[in-house]
This record gives structure tokens, C-alpha cells and sequence, in this order.
């Protein structure tokens, strides 16, 4: 901000990332996006306990149905998004403790940058998984998802 208290100028805006036009900007999009995965994990969290109480509800029979009905090409995809959804989540959550702390603020980008290399080569590690479980599960593969 100016010394005079009032206003932002432009020198100051472009380098404390303010205003207009940021959606640009990486950081936007990590808080977007770290909003979009808490979404998901909570709307997760409420559908896992909805699927877990129905045994309680309806039997073991339909907690079995469903476990089979979650076996499908479709509900292992959704699984990978899950597991998407936790990593950016948990690290850019970790990125952001350690702004907190003081730790890595002038190298922001690059401390996010190398979080989401965790998270892509963790998310990696996970799709080779689910696409060999369809592989060796489904013989139509990823054509059995309709």
C-alpha cells in the first residue's frame, strides 16, 4: 500500500498479486481449486457414511450390492478423483501451514510446484493401480463403464 494509507497503486498490487485479473495467477487457482477438493471430500464423506449406515439400515445383503455396485470401472475412477481430492488437498494444506509459519513465502510458486509434483507422481502411482485392478477385473476394460 502507499505510505499515504489510502489506495493501492499498481507496483503494489502486482506484487502482493490484488485486484482484478488474478484468475491468472497461480495462486487463484490453488485456492480454487483447494476449495473444490474439500467440496469433494466432503460430499465423499457423507455418501461413504450414507453407504457404511446402510448395513445397519438394510442388512449386510445391501452393503454387500453396494460393494459390488463400487467394483465397477466407473466407481474405481471416482476413487482415483477421491484420491486426487485428498493429495491436493492434504499438500496444498501443507503448503499453506507453512506460510503460517514463515516458511517458503518468497518462493511460493515453487514450494507449490513441488507439492503438486508429490501429488502428480503419487496420483500416478494410484491410476497405474485402478487401471490395472479394471484391467485385470473387467475384460472389457474401461469399455464396461456404460
Amino acid at each position: 500500500m502507499s505510505a499515504k494509507g489510502g489506495s493501492v497503486t499498481p507496483v503494489d498490487a502486482a506484487a502482493t498479486n490484488v485486484g482484478a485479473g488474478n484468475w491468472k495467477g497461480l495462486g487463484m487457482w490453488a485456492w480454487l481449486l483447494f476449495r473444490v477438493a474439500g467440496i469433494v471430500l466432503v460430499v465423499y464423506l457423507f455418501a461413504h457414511i450414507g453407504v457404511i449406515s446402510s448395513a445397519r439400515w438394510s442388512g449386510h445383503s445391501t452393503l454387500n450390492s453396494a460393494f459390488t455396485l463400487f467394483d465397477h470401472p466407473l466407481f474405481v475412477l471416482l476413487d482415483l478423483l477421491l484420491v486426487w481430492a485428498v493429495l491436493f488437498h492434504a499438500l496444498n494444506g501443507v503448503r499453506i501451514l507453512l506460510m503460517d509459519f514463515g516458511l517458503g513465502i518468497h518462493r511460493h510458486k515453487l514450494v507449490f510446484v513441488g507439492c503438486m509434483a508429490v501429488a502428480v507422481i503419487s496420483l500416478g502411482f494410484f491410476a497405474f493401480k485402478a487401471f490395472a485392478y479394471i484391467a485385470a477385473h473387467h475384460a472389457g476394460g474401461l469399455g464396461g463403464l456404460v
